[in-house]
């Protein structure tokens, strides 16, 4: 029995515990987040009520990657929150921001990458953000999947999951911001995605062609994909 991992994990409940029990500022909160401990970091992203000025936002997203997952996580579910308050959308500078954004699509952690998405598709009337995240979100795409279609998809190896991940949720995001990138680009991804011998990446060019395309090529892949061997492509 690993004596010291029931230890840490006791002194983490005891210490997430005395801090719900206490009574902090939001600059105190603000103060764990920018220098705390994991524990401090994770609670007092939870504790949060809102954020008060472009530093708080800022202190709040330097969390968002590079840091514990428990913190990553707690940090999404709470951008997200924010993020759909106009009030408070007006102090995360979405441009400046982008490449935490485009880190965080596609975090290990599916959540945070859900949250992100969800919050983020409030910057969609920001167009310097749109211009600048879309530019990497389509650069990112095609980087992995020069990778992915390279994958023998029979030898299991994590490699191959971990990238197929990251494609996944750059489709996903996609799906979002499918009018925010350009065509001959998008087209090109979703030529591309239908090929692929993973039924998700399949599921989501799918999910991308529900969108109204007027263009026969893409139409044309729609209905082939209608008749795919996997229900969960099938099903868009």
């Amino acid at each position: 029995m690993n004596t010291d991992y029931y230890e840490n994990l006791d002194e983490n409940f005891t210490q997430a515990l005395k801090m719900y029990e206490s009574e902090y500022s939001h600059d105190e909160l603000i103060e764990f987040l920018r220098t705390g401990n994991i524990v401090q970091r994770q609670i007092s992203a939870l504790m949060l009520d809102g954020i008060n000025s472009k530093e708080d936002a800022k202190v709040l997203l330097s969390n968002l990657t590079g840091q514990d997952g428990k913190i990553r996580e707690a940090v999404s579910m709470r951008l997200n929150e924010f993020m759909a308050k106009p009030e408070l959308l007006l102090y995360f500078d979405g441009a400046k921001n982008c490449q935490v954004f485009l880190d965080s699509v596609i975090d290990i952690n599916g959540n945070i990458c859900r949250n992100v998405i969800s919050a983020i598709t409030n910057l969609k009337n920001d167009e310097n953000f749109c211009e600048k995240f879309s530019s990497g979100l389509v650069r990112m795409t095609k980087s992995l999947l020069d990778i992915v279609e390279k994958f023998n998809f029979q030898d299991g190896k994590y490699k191959v999951n971990k990238e197929v991940f990251k494609l996944y949720w750059c489709l996903e995001t996609i799906y979002e911001f499918y009018d925010r990138i350009n065509f001959p680009d998008l087209k090109e991804i979703i030529m591309r995605s239908k090929n692929i011998r993973e039924y998700t990446i399949r599921e989501k060019a799918a999910k991308i062609l529900s969108r109204d395309f007027d263009d026969g090529e893409l139409l044309a892949v729609k209905e082939d994909l209608k008749n795919d061997e996997n229900y969960y492509v099938r099903r868009f």
